[in-house]
């Protein structure tokens, strides 16, 4: 197959190639997830977006030793932004698989059949509901009166928008009937077409810029200050799921939205349930065909397992449930003028090739940059300036050119050469042997590489540091004023002996100088976990970050036993290796980053400038959390996944091997050493059957 990516087909990968390319994946879409969760204004449409992950997704099949901790399958969203006060998930808002053709929903079926160990006979029932494009909320109601609102945010912290969410016209302030003394109901906040017409014409009249689309507008007004700018915006709101419940739904799905209609909720009323595979497909057919006629913007079909326990059994991965996969409608396209390809230099000093074009409007989006990836993928497609090209949205990434009509080509358009140096700083740009980025040489002497990690620690997923954007953070070191992480917490102290000193330089004042010290002084107290993911060690992003916090507690212990992976400690390193999803190659550039002297003294300039919490687990009553569980031999009543799936929901640590820290060994037929090693640590060993009775009550 072949995708956007760096011009090579997925077969066509070599190992090193595989590598690069979901190194840029992983930087690619978390960029266009903030654009998309946190700022409200995607690059793109759903369908572009899309094939990056897909293109993630099978480069992670096919290689999966390659598999970074920082993965795109890996996250849910974006960061909260500011403005909002945080709201903690009891149960994460997860994201959806995806499917682009009727094979991926077969396949989907069929994994549903391999992990419940299903009968060949026995149907699987599905129901269809189309996929709103608009801004995903979590309702709380307790004793039936709504309480408070929020945002999926990265899955696990959302923004409070109760105040807002109480204008919506379709979430009730009391459910109707008996209900649970706690219920989180989930759903879709939408703006419908009308709406959005009505609402960029007034904007249009006042001079004020327009929405690109009804979801950004949805999801720009449900994040306003005042509430009564939200209540004027006409939102509405379709109910399809459930959070935390102090009464677990059970039967069937299609009867729990009929629940939600009867609390007083509107469900949408396309929703139907499929029997079997092909009603499946004739659904989304049927959808995709109405798609234009509809009032609310739709972008494919969610299916659902409709049994409620198999739901319980399936699960979830990092991101995703295992019951329910979204077949989304193919992408949308326009032809445009490439008015010139410029290079641009990244973090690690990969030199990009984008495409200026033309602005044009695309799905509903206006497009006036793409990405063009690599020199391979140039010249496969044969793209230059002066063409007319075929550009391709989907989802919230970088636009796609998808081809280039010759017809058109004017007589002057020459083959584009890719530069020797780089346009940054000069230094001799290289393209190794088997791999397809041309890369900066100047490693520490480049200013787009330095920036662009200074940018990252001040990040929304690293330190958030309100008023220090990529802008100040690139004018700051050009003055010469930060060199080091640590230096943004010195900026203050050294401000007097500048000349001239903040507040007197073009652009600041006064005001926005202190507002500046302000933030830099909130973010010397920071959560251990962001602390971990701002230092940028390699494949260490915040799905690894959250694992090592967990696991260590405190930043003493952590830095301590990092210190002694490094320095060759083999229990340390032998303790870092069992966490359960922290791979070899992640150990490995954790003993590399803290085996070299200059990034310990970083880390300890920067730690004496903060104070570091500790990792804080959720409250919980689940015997297992906090527990470190291993599994062994083979289980009859499920699959090995499942059983490590049900742990880690249950809060336990699933380690790979057995050890002293162990606190249970779950034991089926045929298990072999980590048995015998149990016992003669004297373990607590439990059967199958011990360990439903455990995990059941």
């Amino acid at each position: 197959m072949s995708a956007p990516g760096d011009g090579t087909s997925l077969k066509a990968l070599s190992p090193a190639q595989a590598k690069k390319e979901l190194a840029r994946l992983a930087r690619e879409i978390a960029r266009h997830d903030r654009l998309y969760y946190q700022d409200s204004t995607p690059a793109l449409a759903d369908a572009e977006y899309d094939a990056l992950r897909l293109r993630n997704e099978a480069i992670e099949a096919r290689f999966s030793g390659l598999v970074r901790t920082d993965s795109p399958s890996h996250r849910v969203g974006a960061p909260v932004g500011e403005g909002f006060s945080k709201v903690t998930h009891t149960r994460p808002m997860l994201s959806l698989a995806n499917a682009f053709e009727g094979a991926d929903l077969e396949e989907f079926v069929g994994r549903v059949r391999r992990f419940l160990k299903l009968d060949p006979g026995q149907p699987v029932e599905l129901v269809g509901e189309p996929k709103i494009d608009g801004l995903s909320a979590s309702l709380r109601f307790e004793d039936g009166v709504f309480v408070r609102g929020a945002t999926r945010g990265d899955g696990v912290m959302g923004e409070d928008i109760t105040a807002n969410l109480r204008t919506v016209r379709d979430i009730p302030a009391r459910l109707a009937g008996p209900t649970p003394a706690v219920l989180e109901v989930r759903g879709e906040v939408y703006m419908s077409r009308a709406a959005f017409v009505a609402l960029n014409a007034r904007r249009d009249e006042a001079g004020e810029a327009l929405f690109a689309n009804p979801r950004n507008a949805a999801a720009g007004s449900l994040r306003q200050l005042d509430a009564s700018v939200t209540a004027s915006r006409q939102l509405h709101f379709f109910a399809y799921g459930w959070g935390e419940t102090s009464d677990e739904p059970t039967g069937a799905y299609r009867d729990f939205l009929g629940q939600l209609e009867a609390w007083g909720f509107a469900v949408n009323p396309l929703a139907e349930p499929s029997a079997d595979l092909a009603a499946a497909l004739d659904l989304h057919a049927r959808l995709l065909e109405r798609r234009d006629s509809l009032d609310y913007d739709i972008d494919g079909v969610v299916y659902k397992i409709d049994r409620l326990d198999w739901q319980a059994r399936l699960g979830q991965v990092s991101r995703a449930p295992r019951w329910a996969i979204a077949y989304k409608f193919p992408p949308e396209q326009a032809r445009t003028l490439l008015k010139r390809i410029v290079i641009q230099v990244g973090r690690t000093g990969t030199l990009t090739p984008v495409a200026e074009l033309e602005p044009v409007t695309v799905a509903g989006v206006t497009v006036s940059r793409a990405t063009l990836h690599n020199e391979d993928e140039i010249t496969r497609k044969d793209v230059r300036a002066g063409d007319t090209v075929i550009i391709q949205r989907a989802g919230d990434v970088i636009p796609q050119v998808v081809a280039a009509d010759p017809k058109k080509r004017p007589a002057e358009a020459k083959p584009f050469e890719f530069p020797s140096a780089c346009p940054e700083c000069g230094s001799h740009a290289m393209r190794k042997e088997g791999e397809v980025a041309w890369r900066c040489t100047g490693g520490l002497v480049c200013p787009a590489q330095a920036v662009e990690r200074l940018r990252y620690f001040v990040s929304r997923a690293a330190f958030d540091i309100e008023g220090l954007g990529d802008k100040q953070v690139a004018q700051f070191r050009g003055w010469g004023w930060i060199e080091s992480p640590a230096d943004i917490f010195r900026l203050e102290e050294r401000d007097s002996a500048r000349d001239p000193a903040l507040a007197a330089r073009e652009g600041w004042g006064e005001i926005s100088a202190q507002n500046l010290f302000d933030a830099v002084r909130i973010r010397r107290r920071i959560s251990l976990a962001r602390f971990i993911n701002a230092l940028g060690i390699r494949m260490v992003g915040e799905t690894i970050a959250r694992l090592l916090a967990r696991q260590y507690g405190a930043y003493d212990r952590f830095d301590a036993t990092m210190r002694a992976a490094a320095d060759g400690d083999g229990e340390a390193y032998i303790a870092l290796v069992d966490i359960d999803g922290i791979g070899p190659k992640v150990v490995e550039m954790l003993v590399e980053f803290f085996a070299e002297p200059k990034n310990r003294a970083a880390v300890d300039d920067l730690a004496a400038q903060l104070t570091i919490e500790g990792f804080v687990a959720p409250a919980s009553d689940s015997p297992l959390d906090g527990k470190t569980v291993v599994f062994t031999g083979s289980l009859e009543r499920m699959a090995r996944d499942e059983a490590k799936a049900r742990a880690l929901a249950l809060g336990a640590k699933v380690s790979s091997s057995v050890s002293k820290k162990t606190d249970y060994v779950v034991a089926g037929a045929d298990s072999g050493s980590k048995l015998k090693k149990a016992a003669e640590l004297g373990l607590t060993v439990l059967t199958e059957d011990d360990w439903f009775a455990l995990i059941e009550g």
